[in-house]
């Protein structure tokens, strides 16, 4: 078997250059879909359930996409026909998603809302898998950590950029951050317009400067022989759920770990907007929602840009940690970190208003506003390990000839909890919390801490 080759920094910065795109798009997604949808009428208690449709579409495409291009080459390689593919889909959803109020005459706004978010949750999914897997098929085994701890620097620079877009058109450009009832303001408008076009310039650039290894080479750098057949048990519908059979204990292990993250992760989605505005601001969010409650949902942004801003410059040291202490260890401090981070906003309430200069403007805003930032680094923390470690651990224990298939199986531990965690924490909200949106925050830290602890039951040598 010949031995991969070693790529350089660029190369390796090229094969997740169009994750910048991706992240800068989904960050845009994760700190506005709850504000568009509230501003066309969605009730708070609702927002778990339409948010809901991410994970599901996520949990249907990535398998999919990952099985296909296991079995795909043409001219722009094997992963890079769905990277690019997904893109043009994802920038076309961003485009209309903040529009639904234009087709009332068509369909229920909030029907149309809900529906563009799916298609755009969707296509993101169809162009993140295979950069999962591209990583995989391109770096040899010691260059594993500094793939994904780059691509982990590239989502977070990308979701810093998403993040804080609509607060800079706001207070930079003077672009309204409040619009009428049953509208978006149109800051978040053209920030997904912007965000749509960066996403697929990004991915444009990865697809033309990665070149893929022709299926002859990588069967050779991968030890596969290519005259022999595809196992047919594992074709078709029927041969997808054989295949779950055979999935390696690693990732089965790792599901649970995932399990308890990414439940806490869709909590913070859903929640901070209105966690903030309440908590914070002393404002309720909706379709009415008030001057206070929009300077919120602005104010998310900057917290989002904040963690991943700090997840960003982790990332930089995360490959060099994980060589150093193992990659269990850096994974499991990570999310402890990030679980303390989260209980900790409990304790940032209200306060007066305070001038606080951004270099690039200057706001008025709640002080415990400002430390909120305080949680954010160990937000920030855990998610560029839970971007990186689980796949590279996974990477060391999936077949190379099903490798994209079982990165898009490893997306159910991804999917499962978070619609899991939209059907019942509305409910929690409701009767347990009485809609005081800061204690799913709470509920979000003590699920991060059970996955810190779950790392120590996964079994790898690395």
């Amino acid at each position: 078997m010949k031995k991969l080759p070693k790529l350089s920094f660029w190369q390796i910065w090229n094969v997740s250059f169009g994750f910048l795109g991706i992240q800068m798009g989904f960050a845009l997604q994760s700190a506005n879909v709850s504000r568009i949808l509230s501003n066309l009428g969605a009730d708070l208690h609702a927002l778990p359930l339409f948010w809901i449709a991410a994970p599901l579409m996520g949990l249907i495409v990535q398998p999919i996409v990952g099985s296909a291009s296991d079995r795909t080459w043409n001219r722009f390689g094997r992963r890079g026909p769905y990277i690019l593919g997904g893109a043009i889909v994802a920038a076309i959803s961003m485009f209309l998603m903040p529009n639904a109020s234009v087709v009332v005459s068509v369909m229920p706004v909030l029907l149309f809302g809900l529906f563009m978010f799916a298609l755009m949750d969707g296509s993101f999914n169809i162009t993140m898998q295979p950069f999962r897997a591209l990583v995989a098929d391109m770096t040899p085994s010691e260059q594993r950590n500094l793939g994904y701890s780059t691509q982990s620097f590239l989502i977070n620079a990308g979701a810093v950029l998403g993040s804080i877009l609509p607060f800079i058109l706001t207070n930079v450009l003077n672009i309204a951050n409040t619009s009428d009832p049953g509208t978006v303001a149109p800051s978040v408008i053209w920030s997904f317009y912007i965000g749509g076009s960066i996403l697929l310039l990004s991915v444009i650039w990865t697809v033309l400067r990665t070149k893929e290894y022709p299926p002859e080479e990588y069967a050779e750098y991968k030890g596969l022989d290519q005259t022999k057949e595809t196992d047919p048990r594992y074709k078709g519908f029927i041969g997808f759920f054989r295949l779950l059979r055979i999935t390696p204990k690693t990732m089965l292990q790792l599901a649970i770990v995932q399990f308890f993250s990414w439940f806490a992760l869709y909590i913070m989605w859903v929640y901070t907007t209105p966690a903030v505005s309440q908590h914070v601001w002393g404002e309720a969010i909706g379709e009415s929602a008030s001057q206070g409650a929009q300077d919120a949902g602005d104010w998310v942004g900057i917290l989002f840009a904040g963690y991943s801003l700090f997840a960003a410059l982790f990332s930089t040291q995360m490959s060099k940690l994980a060589n150093q202490l193992g990659r269990k260890t850096v994974y499991s401090i990570t999310l402890l970190i990030g679980g303390i981070a989260y209980i900790s906003t409990l304790f940032f309430q209200g306060g007066d208003m305070v001038h606080l200069n951004l270099l690039f403007t200057q706001v008025d805003v709640p002080s415990s506003a400002v430390m909120w930032m305080i949680p954010m680094i160990g937000i920030g923390i855990a998610w560029a390990g839970i971007l990186a470690m689980p796949y590279a651990i996974l990477s060391e224990s999936i077949p190379a000839d099903k490798m994209g298939v079982f990165m898009g199986i490893f997306n159910f531990t991804i999917a499962g909890p978070q619609i899991l965690s939209g059907l019942v924490a509305g409910s929690i909200l409701k009767y347990f919390f009485d809609g005081e949106a800061i204690f799913m925050l709470v509920i979000a830290g003590v699920s991060m801490i059970l996955g810190a602890i779950s790392v120590f039951f996964v079994k790898t040598n690395n």
